[in-house]
């Protein structure tokens, strides 16, 4: 199954998405999209590690996902991406016609993906429309991956409070 799990900040979504990994009952790998780019960011990724238990393989990959998918797809295991929000700005600060690229190649990775797949994605989607271009583009862009993959996927959950709201599937 694959699964799109949405949420704002701290509401839970990551650890959702760890619980369902785990009722998997098959082996993990984590891919984790941060690039930390300072301490504080240091200090969050370190309590990511440690919330997570310790035999999850991990996986770091900042910029190609997609073809990170493509080659654990099929292997039995379940993947966890924690989280898409991170990995798109990667890219936007790369280059917006990189990211717009990459989301599309990602759609069709996710769709033609062959095992458990949980997706983790910040839903940015709820507060006023920013005032930066650079923003904007952002808020646009990861809205339009979140409707791609909420289309293909078989499961979309919303964390809200450390509680899911089951929007499509089970």
């Amino acid at each position: 199954m694959r699964q799109l799990i949405l949420g704002g900040a701290r509401s839970g979504k990551s650890k959702l998405a760890q619980q369902r990994a785990i009722e998997t009952a098959l082996p993990v790998i984590y891919i984790a999209t941060a690039d930390a780019g300072d301490v504080e960011m240091e200090a969050r990724i370190a309590l990511h590690k440690a919330d997570r238990p310790a035999e999850w393989e991990l996986r770091e990959e900042a910029i190609e996902l997609p073809k990170l998918l493509s080659e654990l797809s099929g292997k039995g295991s379940t993947v966890l991406v924690d989280c898409l929000t991170l990995w798109l700005t990667n890219l936007l600060l790369k280059d917006l016609t990189l990211m717009q690229s990459e989301m599309k190649h990602l759609v069709d990775v996710v769709n033609n993906f062959d095992g458990q797949l949980i997706l983790v994605s910040n839903e940015v989607g709820w507060g006023i429309v920013p005032m930066g271009e650079l923003s904007r583009q952002f808020q646009d862009n990861t809205g339009r991956l979140h409707q791609d993959l909420a289309a293909i996927v078989e499961r979309v959950s919303l964390s809200v409070a450390g509680i899911a709201i089951e929007i499509k599937g089970e």
